[in-house]
């Protein structure tokens, strides 16, 4: 006999709270999905970095065995599925294993199967495709979601870029988006031969490229689900980008912010129809669950510009999954393990998003992604820990109290910070030292960091000890990888 359909959210929110099917959620660290476990019965981290210190009953880190040297987060991935201790774990508490990611690739997929269980995330195949910035481009057009104007083409050297550009009418004071990549490392702004120059070998040969009118604007994210009975939509949230005491990368993205006056209405809601939109057809496209938008608001018109998608959970799922919203109802993440669960489920989704739509539905929080900024290479040998931290009025921080749940900060004197970067770790620029998240706002109303943050940032940087290096290692003995771990 088929089991009943679950018919609200209360249904759903007791459907997982009795799952018996483990849930592994297998990345560097468990940043992304931080708070699922509490949300879904026998939900387990498999992780690289023990943020933790072995403190995370949820947490499982296993010990350090050889291996090649990491060059993307799908490496660590299949390192982790393959690890001796992962397997025995894994097969030693049973059940049917479901998997889920921030990356993966085929071989992740092939290991998974291995361990004889599912990936609950589209093929690794069709989230590639989706994951070009130049097909993002294309979808969004189909949806009637409008990206800044735009020409995609291959660039063969300065003056074929410049008569592209001609054509297109968009100006020579552009930005340049190869097909895939982090932002911060695969973002080129050009307005002479001399930029065109500095970042020559990342543009010629790469194939078609994105080459954008540049606007003055703010940054902005927004989460949604493409679900069987329709796109459910996050709130739109204000994006933390390329600032100096947080990271050494121009237009690399450093944090976020949530709270309900973050845009005006008009914006707010402008943003919800278009990632709607989108999602309708990434579900025509084939592509269900978890994705994430960026939108680049004009700050003279308050148009609203596709950026770019990321078809998977982000850095940004931490703030989505722990709004007000989502303890009112159900974090965003728990509809798309519903989706792949094959449990059958209605839903009334515009009902839905008009209450998360609601103001009143939103509390304030920010987080700040720490990275070491300066030119230089050492080894780190204190790390401030997991935990809270209080604020003095005099500015000085101090550790307060272990704990591993970011809703216990109580004040907007304190703060949780999910420690990254490990005693012994080389400490080189672009590194991540942790992740700082408080209640209110860490931006000025004009986008820029306040003093409160910018306190906050140098208080953490400020009690990271390092020694240097032996003479023997003294030179570029570690590259700054070319992947995020978030």
């Amino acid at each position: 006999m088929p089991s009943a359909a679950l018919n609200n959210i209360s249904e759903i929110r007791r459907h997982f709270h009795r799952n018996e099917d483990p849930v592994y959620f297998v990345s560097a660290t468990n940043f992304n999905l931080l708070g699922l476990d509490e949300w879904c019965k026998n939900f387990k981290y498999i992780c690289y970095i023990d943020c933790y210190g072995g403190k995370h009953p949820n947490v499982f880190c296993p010990s350090e065995q050889p291996h090649a040297e990491f060059q993307s987060i799908e490496d660590i991935n299949n390192y982790l599925l393959q690890h001796k201790e992962v397997v025995e774990w894994i097969k030693g508490r049973g059940g049917k294993p479901k998997f889920v990611f921030l990356m993966f690739d085929e071989e992740t997929e092939r290991l998974a199967k291995e361990l004889g269980g599912e990936v609950w995330f589209p093929s690794a195949k069709l989230r590639q495709s989706m994951d070009n910035k130049i097909e993002t481009v294309r979808i969004g057009n189909k949806a009637g979601v409008p990206s800044v104007p735009n020409v995609l083409a291959e660039v063969k050297d300065y003056e074929d870029l410049k008569k592209t550009c001609e054509k297109a009418g968009i100006g020579h004071d552009v930005v340049l988006q190869s097909a895939f990549g982090d932002s911060g490392h695969t973002t080129f702004f050009i307005n002479s031969e001399a930029d065109f120059r500095r970042h020559e070998h990342e543009i010629v040969g790469e194939g078609e490229i994105k080459i954008m009118k540049r606007i003055d604007c703010h940054g902005s994210a927004i989460e949604a689900c493409a679900t069987r009975e329709g796109t459910i939509v996050g709130p739109l949230m204000t994006e933390l980008v390329g600032f100096k005491e947080l990271t050494p990368y121009r237009g690399g993205w450093c944090g976020n912010e949530i709270f309900s006056t973050a845009f005006p209405p008009k914006t707010r809601e402008r943003a919800r129809e278009l990632t709607f939109k989108f999602g309708e057809q990434l579900r025509k496209e084939g592509y269900r669950g978890y994705f994430e938008l960026d939108f680049l608001i004009d700050k003279k018109t308050g148009e609203i510009w596709l950026g770019e998608l990321n078809p998977r959970i982000t850095g940004a799922s931490s703030m989505t999954n722990h709004a007000a919203f989502a303890h009112a109802d159900a974090p965003l993440f728990l509809f798309h393990l519903l989706e792949f669960s094959k449990k059958k489920f209605k839903l009334d989704v515009a009902e839905l998003n008009d209450r998360w739509a609601d103001p009143k539905m939103i509390d304030s929080w920010s987080q700040m992604v720490i990275k070491h900024t300066d030119d230089s290479v050492d080894i780190a040998t204190e790390v401030p820990e997991t935990g809270i931290y209080r604020m003095a009025e005099d500015g000085t921080v101090q550790f307060d109290r272990f704990d591993y749940h970011r809703r216990a900060v109580e004040s907007e004197q304190e703060a949780f910070f999910l420690r990254i970067l490990q005693p012994g770790d080389y400490r080189y620029e672009g590194a991540d030292i942790g992740i700082l998240v408080t209640r209110g706002r860490s931006m000025t109303p004009g986008f820029q960091l306040n003093d409160r943050g910018k306190r906050w940032i140098d208080a953490i940087k400020s009690n990271v000890k390092a020694r240097p290096l032996p003479m023997q290692e003294a030179g570029p003995v570690v590259a700054d990888p070319a992947f995020k771990i978030m």
